[in-house]
């Protein structure tokens, strides 16, 4: 980052393929633990156009800003009118798997996959602790990020943080085909 960007928040964009859930879930988290520190964006490589009702109950029930929250492309953040990107951070495998659009600031990237809780089954109660479960992932990955000592660790360390969050607490990600 340069000495004129010095005062900027660190701009972080979660992909997902719908953009209706995982990354919804995550740019709320990172806009409230990350505050002044980072601006946190959501877009999907095949937005379906609405956030799913389960992730806005939750975001609801825990007290986080939902009024700006939508289901929007990916390529919205691919322009040279998009904000520059210092991260990129893919939650699906699916997502992590495309050909993504060049990002504007080369950002860092990783992959953070976690299981999609807008797939599971059953009855509301285990939906809704499907996306608790999402929720409690991200939520330790995005706390490990934005305490990560920025000022002081090298960019290929970094990378290598980057890469081991997203292995951190996560079980298998089940992706339908």
């Amino acid at each position: 980052m340069t000495s004129a960007d010095a005062n900027r928040p660190l701009n972080v964009l979660f992909l997902c393929t719908g953009n209706s859930a995982r990354s919804i879930i995550a740019e709320c988290i990172m806009n409230r633990e990350g505050k002044s520190k980072f601006s946190a964006y959501s877009a999907g490589s095949m937005p379906t156009g609405k956030v799913n009702p389960y992730a806005l109950n939750l975001l609801h029930k825990l007290n986080h800003v939902t009024t700006d929250l939508w289901s929007k492309s990916w390529e919205e953040f691919s322009g040279p009118d998009a904000p520059k990107l210092d991260f990129v951070f893919t939650v699906c495998d699916n997502a992590a798997n495309e050909v993504c659009p060049i990002w504007p600031g080369q950002p860092m990237s990783a992959h953070w996959g976690v299981p999609d809780p807008a797939a599971a089954g059953g009855t509301d109660a285990e939906k809704a602790f499907a996306f608790d479960e999402t929720y409690r992932m991200l939520f330790q990955r995005i706390s490990i990020f934005v305490n990560l000592p920025f000022d002081s660790i090298s960019k290929l360390s970094l990378q290598e943080h980057l890469d081991r969050i997203g292995k951190h607490g996560a079980a298998a990600s089940k992706e339908p085909a």
